[in-house]
């Protein structure tokens, strides 16, 4: 066995924990539930069928698409819900545009219930979308996150889903219509009609820049993330990689951007 998946072996326990802990009563992630079923089958690593025919949507997860990564997730889903009453929680107009539920997943228990979507990004297995829906359930998410990272597991031992750097303009472009996470030193934040620019770099037609919209600003100030005090600080941005001019994302949600230091 390498040393990688021995380290990795030893450190799972203690993710699965800690994953256990946004689960339970402890938890501030508290979503109204609004509908509830028994898990009859696994579609993908974030998407499965009720025994009523509904299909559901783990909300705020990206899976893998790699074919052994997305492989791996759907199995993982597979083992923590299949068979099991769960309950859904979040909004019930939350549907995507093929009508299937949006929702925190939790299975029922004797005494408390299970949170899916933490054991998910905590074995490496997602990562947190651009959209969660709720800060508090953002924060934990966010926080499992880190740890799967820094364990180097699931999708982070594959350099196909690691950070990538804003200073490669050039690089980021090809990940153009992706999801990605991009960290880098802000340069500068500019305003103009009713969009914020935060940019990365003096050529803004042609480096990574973020864009705000006004109306968006007063979330991201409610979550700790003051705009126009960005210029200076590294932080980490996640979302589609676009492109006009340089490569772009824009954020309408503060669980897109993280200060770094904050780590």
């Amino acid at each position: 066995m390498s040393a990688l998946l021995l380290a990795t072996t030893a450190i799972m326990p203690a993710l699965a924990h800690a994953a256990a802990g946004a689960a339970d009563g402890g938890s501030a992630c508290r979503p109204a539930a609004f509908a509830s079923g028994i898990a009859a089958d696994v579609i993908d690593g974030r998407t499965f069928v009720l025994d009523d025919g509904r299909q559901v949507r783990l909300a705020g997860i990206e899976s893998p698409t790699t074919p052994v990564a997305s492989a791996q997730a759907k199995a993982r889903l597979g083992a923590l819900l299949a068979g099991k009453a769960v309950v859904l929680k979040g909004f019930a107009s939350d549907r995507d545009r093929y009508g299937r539920l949006v929702a925190q997943v939790f299975l029922v228990g004797p005494a408390s219930e299970r949170w899916i979507q933490p054991e998910l990004i905590a074995s490496g297995d997602g990562r947190v979308a651009a959209r969660v829906g709720d800060r508090a359930c953002a924060a934990e998410l966010l926080g499992c996150e880190r740890r799967a990272r820094q364990a180097m597991l699931g999708v982070w031992s594959d350099p196909y889903y690691g950070m990538r750097r804003a200073e490669d303009a050039a690089g980021l472009l090809t990940e153009r219509g992706r999801f990605a996470i991009v960290e880098g030193a802000v340069l500068s934040v500019r305003e103009s009609g009713g969009t914020i620019y935060v940019n990365f770099g003096k050529r803004w037609s042609e480096d990574f820049t973020v864009t705000v919209a006004k109306r968006n600003e007063r979330a991201l100030t409610a979550a700790g993330i003051e705009t126009k005090s960005l210029a200076g600080r590294r932080v980490r941005v996640r979302g589609w990689i676009e492109e006009r001019g340089g490569p772009w994302v824009e954020v309408t949600r503060p669980e897109q951007i993280e200060l770094v230091e904050r780590d």
